[in-house]
């Protein structure tokens, strides 16, 4: 073999781990979200234009998640909560209640981390562990994924599909998790970039948010809701939300089924699901 080929080869070996890592992150640049809307619509939660879906993330929390509850109830409104697995298994009572109440329990992973390292095995692990968790307490088998950060491996893109779970991201949120961010701050942002059809993100504690930020996101949600429903939107989860792809047929890219006993949208009429017509009135 000559020097020159050795090199080569030395070269390609050399570059196999940033090739690696690439690929493994390279699909979280989803988490952009001119990107996303432009070219993934339904990742980005793009849904029927009449509808606006409310989505809560981190929970749940037995300090916080119960005043989301009431005040939802208050609004006559439902939305999704993306839970993490851990805190099922804390709080299972507080599950039972978002699951009793008719909201939506969607996954958020098992714990609240940045995989920046490639693990697959341990996505799927982690992943199925948490489903099951929520399964096991709540009584229903969860549709929708939506990885922490929203950092959308290649891993966590692989795990899903495996599972039959539908990712999905958001379209706005309110930045609600910073120190800084006032009720005002959180419609703003929301309102400013809010369209039809548009998928909200929130959060329901301050597990990985602020200190007592979920305060501020209470405080601001009436006037959301509000300010959705003074421009002729309803608003509601993510399974009456209509998304492209989703039904019993597959999870939004041409394969897989709904996991036994899932509560995701079968949708037979524009932005109509048929969980929306069973659903238990407000």
């Amino acid at each position: 073999m000559s020097e020159g080929s050795r090199a080569g080869r030395r070269v390609a070996y050399a570059a196999l781990p940033a090739v690696a890592a690439l690929a493994h992150i390279g699909p979280a640049a989803t988490w952009l979200p001119g990107l996303r809307r432009r070219c993934l619509p339904a990742l980005a939660g793009l849904g029927h234009p009449g509808h606006i879906a409310l989505t809560f993330d981190d929970g749940p929390d037995p300090a916080a998640t119960p005043r989301f509850l009431d005040a939802l109830d208050g609004l006559g409104v439902r939305a999704t909560f993306f839970v993490l697995g851990e805190s099922v298994a804390r709080h299972p009572e507080t599950a039972r209640e978002l699951a009793r109440r008719g909201h939506e329990v969607a996954l958020h992973g098992w714990a609240h981390d940045r995989p920046w390292l490639p693990s697959p095995a341990r996505d799927v692990r982690e992943l199925r562990r948490a489903a099951r968790t929520v399964r096991e307490v709540t009584g229903t088998a969860p549709y929708w994924y939506r990885p922490p950060y929203g950092i959308l491996t290649s891993g966590r893109w692989l795990a899903a599909r495996r599972m039959g779970l539908r990712p999905v991201l958001w379209t706005t949120w309110g930045r609600d998790w910073r120190a800084d961010a006032t009720p005002a701050s959180v419609r703003a942002d929301i309102a400013s970039a809010t369209g039809p059809g548009g998928t909200i993100l929130l959060h329901d504690t301050d597990h990985a948010s602020a200190p007592d930020s979920w305060r501020t996101t209470l405080a601001a949600l009436p006037a959301v809701v509000a300010d959705c429903r003074e421009r002729g939107l309803t608003v509601g989860p993510l399974g009456e939300h209509g998304v492209p792809g989703t039904g019993p047929a597959g999870v939004g890219w041409g394969a897989g089924a709904l996991p036994a006993g899932s509560t995701g949208p079968a949708t037979d009429a524009p932005g109509r699901s048929r969980a929306a017509r069973t659903a238990r009135p407000t």
